[in-house]
């Protein structure tokens, strides 16, 4: 599930995974991405969030958590020697 979880992730909107449940799975997941033309079908698949709940009975929550960030406050050029 922890790989599933970054899988879903993007930039900025990290998923962390609190399910508990350990293992390795196979599973279909059958859904339409929000920005593609298919999303307007009513006869097609579900979006990405319906999509877990009803296919994997998994839910994804908006909840603040702490993150591991990287800050780079400061970069210069190598020197050439």
């Amino acid at each position: 599930m922890e790989q599933f979880a970054q899988w879903l992730q993007t930039e900025d909107k990290p998923v962390v995974d609190k399910t508990g449940v350990a293992g390795r799975f196979d599973f279909t997941l059958t859904w339409t991405p929000d920005e593609s033309p298919a999303a307007d079908n009513p006869n097609g698949p579900p979006g990405l969030f319906t999509a877990l709940q009803e296919q994997l009975g998994l839910k994804l929550e908006p909840v603040k958590a702490p993150v591991h960030v990287l800050v780079v406050d400061h970069a210069e050029r190598p020197s050439e020697n």
